[in-house]
């Protein structure tokens, strides 16, 4: 299995078509929260995107934008779809995104995830980080959790 990560925007329309899939599935997992998080989850147009393909078709993706301004980027819209899950697509992604903001300067990560996602909270601890307190505006979310990795 061949994986190749293509650097891209928000506007990439395989990035769109994955993102519009993580949204359903987050509405299936989230149905009485994810009113509020969708909020947030609108990809601003200076997003840094990762698609991932396997065999030339889009695998996942996920990407980062500034956080606060500073050294911070947050990870965001990290997605693999189920059948192609447990290849190792998620840690690529993840580790191409890092790759890239590291490049552009920045020193820290931080990103956002929720109780009902245990695979995605394995991942980012395989990848390295760490529980957090929680970040605006996720705060008051009992079922956030808040990560962070020095890049």
């Amino acid at each position: 299995m061949m994986i190749e990560l293509k650097r891209t925007s928000s506007e990439d329309v395989d990035f769109e078509v994955l993102i519009g899939l993580l949204d359903q599935e987050l509405w299936r997992r989230y149905p009485d929260t994810q009113q509020f998080f969708s909020t947030f989850n609108k990809i601003k147009l200076d997003a840094k995107a990762v698609v991932a393909y396997v065999d030339g078709v889009p695998a996942g993706c996920g990407c980062y934008r500034e956080a606060g301004g500073g050294q911070t980027v947050e990870m965001k819209r990290m997605y693999v779809p189920d059948e192609k899950r447990g290849r190792g697509i998620a840690s690529r992604v993840l580790q191409e995104l890092e790759a890239w903001a590291k490049e552009a300067g920045k020193e820290r990560a931080i990103l956002e995830t929720g109780l009902g996602q245990p695979e995605a909270i394995a991942l980012y601890k395989k990848c390295g980080y760490q529980e957090i307190d929680r970040y605006e505006p996720y705060t008051d979310r009992e079922d956030s959790v808040c990560m962070a990795k020095l890049l």
